[in-house]
């Protein structure tokens, strides 16, 4: 029986497979047009399984592809690279070249080959040592050169990093304009997926849960696997799998999995933990611009990507919301402070419902009390590491979380990519609420993100929004600018306005 695989790249008679046709079409036509290229995305991405797809129907029509993986190799000696890389092509062309121990004459005995149509495919490229990385890419160059008269056709270089300016700094043959794109899946790729598990065992997803787990993962094949697989695995017996069962796989995702990959994208995050911050906590606009170092890094390593407006957002949901949990300031004792303000009789009316002013009057005073430094994250030295714009989100979620642990109440955040807000949706006595805090910019964008809250909160099923806005002091607020309810495109808007001191915190 077919599985949903998570390691390593598919075999098709054992997982769940999607075959790109489109994707690898353009493979071959690039192969036809003797071109040599790049083929980069961060792990999980399904390059693997792409590149092993291309060559099967690339064998289809003649050609002999030999792929060889040089994850290992940052530390190997020449030596040892041309034993592996004459061995495997000895495997899958049947040519003997292992008594050589020259790059430059390996690729020359190569061209001297005439009757057949090669295609070399080197995975892992990042992973060959740099003291004769060069010396490789300048052998291929001169077989590209000469590519009409044999038989090497093309070569492709798959890596994990954006390899095009590593290949052009060593004067490579590889135009950017070659590089292959291997996008994540789409949502119709994403539930061709989940129904391929379906029409093999009998068991359905609820369409709700096809929805969420291609707006989680934003089609990361990895993850997508990973999550069906863990919805799966969790429900053998279950005809249909429903909402419940998949929140309950966002939280042990979010708060117990240790994925390998996300702990790459933490290390990185932290790297440049000022600029992720500010995506977080800000709706700055910050142009996209793959030359600035902190913008290659989060994007090579599959953290964020450039919207349609050109400017940088996140690209997996998945990886924001962890993030936002990830730099927490757990360790500064307060939720222990505020659950022993909460007097509950005086936060619910007599039918049970929620009496919102009380809860967030409450909060406001504990901010008069606290402040907000107490919310940002130190290094080993004392020295703060995070914005201050982290501090007021991070103030806000510790009071609500301890009030929903005073109440029994749940909450989960929505599966957005959008910058500066946090979306919480809390579930309070079998009530949702879907919270939104942000930071006060200028009237227009104030405005804008109610109907923006009404319309996510139509979207989510949710009859009212709560706008948190944090507005700093000092400044002459129109008359728009007030705490009241009001109902846009029939959802009730309850705004809420929390003062602070940009100069004292």
């Amino acid at each position: 029986m077919k599985y949903f695989n998570t390691s390593g790249p598919n075999i098709a008679i054992e997982h769940y497979t999607i075959k790109r046709t489109s994707l690898i079409n353009k493979g071959i036509n690039l192969v036809e047009g003797k071109r040599y290229f790049t083929i980069w995305a961060p792990r999980q991405t399904g390059k693997s399984t792409y590149f092993r797809q291309l060559a099967d129907e690339l064998e289809k029509t003649g050609y002999k592809v030999a792929h060889i993986n040089f994850e290992n190799y940052r530390n190997a000696s020449l030596e040892s690279f041309i034993f592996n890389l004459t061995d495997e092509l000895q495997n899958y062309w049947n040519i003997d070249l292992t008594k050589e121990r020259e790059l430059a004459k390996i690729f020359k005995l190569i061209t001297k080959i005439n009757n057949q149509k090669f295609v070399l495919i080197i995975d892992e490229v990042e992973g060959i040592n740099k003291e004769y990385f060069g010396d490789f890419l300048h052998s291929v160059r001169n077989a590209y050169h000469s590519r009409e008269s044999h038989c090497l056709k093309s070569i492709i270089l798959v890596g994990v990093s954006n390899i095009v300016g590593v290949v052009q700094d060593n004067a490579s043959p590889f135009n950017i304009s070659d590089n292959l794109n291997v996008p994540y899946f789409t949502r119709e790729e994403v539930f061709e997926l989940l129904h391929q598990h379906e029409e093999e065992t009998g068991q359905l997803f609820e369409e709700k849960v096809k929805e969420k787990i291609y707006q989680i993962t934003a089609g990361q094949p990895g993850l997508v696997n990973g999550f069906a697989k863990v919805l799966v695995d969790n429900n053998p017996d279950k005809k249909i799998l429903n909402y419940d069962d998949y929140l309950k796989v966002e939280k042990w995702y979010l708060n117990e999995a240790i994925d390998k990959n996300f702990a790459n994208i933490l290390n990185k995050a932290k790297e440049e933990r000022g600029l992720v911050e500010r995506l977080l906590f800000t709706e700055d606009k910050i142009p996209f611009k793959i030359d600035r170092p902190s913008i290659r890094l989060l994007h090579t390593n599959g953290l964020i990507k450039k919207d349609e407006n050109d400017n940088v957002t996140f690209w997996v949901p998945f990886y924001k919301k962890r993030l936002f949990d990830a730099f927490y300031p757990y360790s500064n004792g307060e939720k222990t402070n505020i659950l022993r303000s909460f007097v509950v009789s005086t936060l619910f009316d007599n039918n049970g419902n929620l009496k919102l002013d009380e809860l967030i009057s409450g909060y406001k005073d504990f901010v008069k009390r606290r402040g907000f430094k107490v919310f940002m994250e130190k290094d080993d030295k004392g020295n703060y590491t995070s914005i201050k714009e982290s501090a007021l989100i991070y103030s806000f979620e510790t009071y609500i979380q301890a009030f929903l642990q005073v109440v029994d109440g749940k909450s989960y955040r929505e599966a957005d990519t959008g910058l500066g807000k946090s979306d919480l949706i809390i579930n309070v006595k079998s009530r949702e609420y879907l919270i939104e805090t942000k930071i006060y910019y200028y009237e227009s964008r104030f405005l804008k993100g109610k109907e923006q809250l009404a319309y996510y909160c139509q979207s989510l099923g949710l009859k009212k929004g709560i706008y948190i806005v944090f507005c700093p002091t000092g400044i002459n607020y129109t008359e728009t600018i007030k705490e009241h309810t009001e109902i846009i495109n029939e959802i009730e808007i309850a705004t809420y306005l929390i003062e602070f001191d940009e100069d004292k915190w």
